[in-house]
């Protein structure tokens, strides 16, 4: 993306974490951590506001908590340790409940689950997956489809990326010969004008030992904010604004088995 979306990024870190150490100090405020370059999940508009799925449903739970909510983009990366360091108080970003991840924060319910894909060139001659062997496949770093890919994928050569706007441009350019990622993400992508040069190969089976069961929310280890995330997540799904939301982004339903 644009180096100015790196610049709002960085300008949001520091601002934001000047409020973050205090978020729970006077009751419902809370900062969110987010790796705004994911869209349609999250990303930044062309006012500097970080906007996207994740962050409206998120808006929706605060709304449902009758709790005060701000939003802080951070690199991927490190976005579990900065959570840990409580430079804020969630996770919203399209992140795969998983047994490793488990092991560092908890989850809320899952409030999405949508399957990896692969996308290639157009002109591309891969036909199937089986015409990946061999081929070089772009994923961003520390995710669950790049760690997808070194297990159902190993004959391919696995390049990483720290952003899934590197790996699209490398793949547009010819750089590497295929990118994995969510489907939602890939899928809105090739219909856009940056992602005229690709399309979807296939969608993949889901490794639930890998991928996971959706994505969720992550809170630091034992925090009962996890209890208040689940009852928000049940009521804007009975609501109705689950699907109001849903329904701004995608034609389809995200929310799965």
């Amino acid at each position: 993306m644009l180096n100015s979306t790196r610049i709002f990024a960085a300008a949001s870190i520091a601002a934001m974490s000047l409020f973050a150490g205090s978020a729970m100090a006077d009751g419902e405020k809370y900062v969110i951590g987010t790796d705004s370059t994911y869209p349609p999940f999250e990303f930044v508009d062309a006012s500097g506001t970080i906007q996207g799925f994740d962050i409206d449903i998120t808006k929706a739970l605060c709304a449902e908590m009758k709790a005060e909510c701000s939003f802080v983009s951070t690199d991927w990366d490190g976005i579990i340790p900065a959570l840990n360091a409580k430079k804020f108080d969630m996770i919203v970003s399209s992140m795969s409940i998983t047994p490793e991840r488990l092991k560092l924060v908890d989850f809320s319910n899952k409030y999405y689950n949508t399957p990896p894909a692969i996308a290639v060139p157009k002109d591309s001659t891969i036909s199937d997956v089986a015409g990946l062997k061999g081929k070089v496949i772009g994923a961003q770093t520390s995710t669950t489809h790049a760690n997808y890919a070194e297990k159902h994928l190993a004959d391919t050569e696995l390049k990483l990326y720290p952003t899934a706007d590197e790996y699209k441009l490398d793949v547009a350019s010819g750089r590497v010969d295929a990118v994995i990622d969510d489907v939602v993400v890939l899928s809105e992508w090739v219909k856009s004008d940056a992602g005229a040069c690709c399309k979807i190969l296939t969608t993949l089976p889901v490794d639930k030992e890998i991928n996971g069961n959706g994505a969720g929310i992550a809170i630091r280890k034992g925090d009962p904010l996890k209890e208040k995330l689940n009852t928000a997540i049940a009521a804007i799904r009975a609501s109705g604004e689950y699907k109001k939301i849903q329904d701004k982004y995608f034609d389809f339903d995200v929310y799965g088995e």
